[in-house]
């Protein structure tokens, strides 16, 4: 197969699928089975719940919450830039050597069609043969049927946070397909629905209403929704699918900044912590003033809570994180038929610093490991993360997303990788 055919095919995926809003993904929180409300203790506040940007400079502080002194601590708070990637990469890597394989039979039987042609002129047409002889192979018909209208997804991700107590900001930007491969009549095709890429600014704060037990937190955001029509691409045809990827990236350069196509919204949040251990959180999330795109989205209002036992955390040189969270989570969203375990999404982390400066805390830190695993609408997520000088920050996660009509019918399995820069 020709390489500008398998590296078309590629880049066509690496462009959000359409969701009802724009969805930051956090790697730490994904691992976690999604449940994040309730922990939000550093920049993923901005994205869960802002009340939580009370807590930056808080946990682990003896001085101001010595109940909590024992939690890892965090006082600068976070500035990072982050580049991420996903896909199911076993996914790939079958449907490549399907479409191969499929190239290769094709090949043979126009060549078989040519000889049939020439040697028989009663027969009707090439492609008459072609496709006779297709069918006489039951490899080709094994071949097709292994990757027919099989889905694959890709994402892609930038951002861009800054998080410190009581306030935060944040722009980034997603881009996700989800293309299928047909077997077509006699050539595969991609086929790609929608193409789509957000960007969102947001920016927000947080109160404590009750010192040290009770804050609630409130954010901004413009959102931004780029959209493509249908697109389908043959794999026979290396010049179309050039100039389908130029024409759709040229669409995605004049439209992106056109502000007309704006739109606005808030974050609301509540966070409450009912002892040194266990907090509660609750959040209302992407409530807009208009259409995204020409569609309406609905808020997401997720309820959970965090249970971070006393003995499993340690605000030493080496130091240690341990969570267990569990949310309800975009309660208001009943499409595809979800039923009650599509809403449920609980998980755990634990973060180790493995080379440190003895006797000092965990603020002066060269290693720390972090993992993470738990449950996403009743299917499984697994993370791994490594900071190094707390500067370099590599991370890869795993969770399942429902791709079918009801729970549980379909798992849509991503793999992201991101590596992040900052403190």
């Amino acid at each position: 197969m020709n390489k500008l055919t398998i590296l078309a095919v590629f880049a066509l995926a690496f462009g959000i699928a359409s969701a009802k809003s724009p969805r930051h993904f956090s790697l730490r929180a994904e691992s976690m089975g999604g449940a994040h409300v309730a922990v939000v203790d550093d920049k993923e506040a901005i994205h869960y719940n802002y009340a939580g940007l009370t807590q930056i400079n808080r946990l682990g502080n003896y001085d101001i919450r010595p109940e909590q002194g024992y939690y890892p601590r965090n006082w600068i708070g976070d500035m990072r830039l982050t580049f991420g990637g996903a896909g199911d990469i076993f996914k790939f890597l079958s449907t490549y050597s399907d479409v191969k394989d499929v190239q290769d039979l094709f090949r043979a039987a126009q060549n078989d069609a040519n000889r049939i042609t020439k040697d028989h002129p009663q027969v009707s047409s090439q492609t008459g043969a072609i496709l006779d002889s297709l069918q006489k192979n039951p490899k080709y018909v094994k071949t097709l049927n292994s990757y027919d209208h099989k889905a694959m997804e890709a994402r892609v991700k930038f951002d861009a946070e800054l998080a410190f107590h009581n306030f935060g900001a944040a722009f980034w930007m997603n881009g996700s397909v989800a293309p299928y491969v047909d077997a077509g009549l006699i050539l595969p095709y991609v086929v790609v629905d929608t193409f789509v890429i957000d960007a969102v600014a947001q920016m927000g704060g947080a109160y404590e209403i009750i010192p040290n037990q009770l804050s609630v937190g409130l954010g901004g955001k413009i959102v931004k929704r780029h959209k493509t029509n249908m697109v389908t691409v043959g794999l026979a045809n290396y010049s179309t699918i050039v100039d389908t990827l130029k024409e759709q990236a040229s669409d995605a350069t004049d439209n992106f900044f056109d502000s007309k196509t704006f739109s606005f919204g808030i974050d609301l949040g509540v966070l409450y912590q009912f002892n040194r251990e266990v907090r509660f959180g609750a959040s209302l999330r992407d409530i807009y003033f208009k259409s995204l795109a020409g569609e309406t989205l609905i808020p997401n209002f997720t309820i959970g809570a965090n249970y971070s036992p006393k003995f499993m955390n340690s605000n030493t040189g080496f130091g240690r994180k341990f969570n267990v969270a569990v949310d309800f989570a975009d309660m208001f969203n009943a499409d595809r038929n979800y039923k009650f375990f599509t809403h449920l999404n609980f998980g755990f982390e634990l973060e180790q610093t493995l080379a440190a400066i003895p006797g000092l805390n965990n603020e002066i830190r060269f290693i720390t490991l972090r993992l993470a695993g738990g449950f996403r609408g009743g299917y499984p997520s697994a993370g791994v993360g490594l900071e190094v000088l707390r500067f370099f920050t590599i991370e890869a996660a795993t969770w399942g997303e429902e791709r079918g009509y009801y729970t549980g019918q379909d798992e849509n399995r991503i793999y992201m990788v991101q590596g992040s820069i900052g403190f």
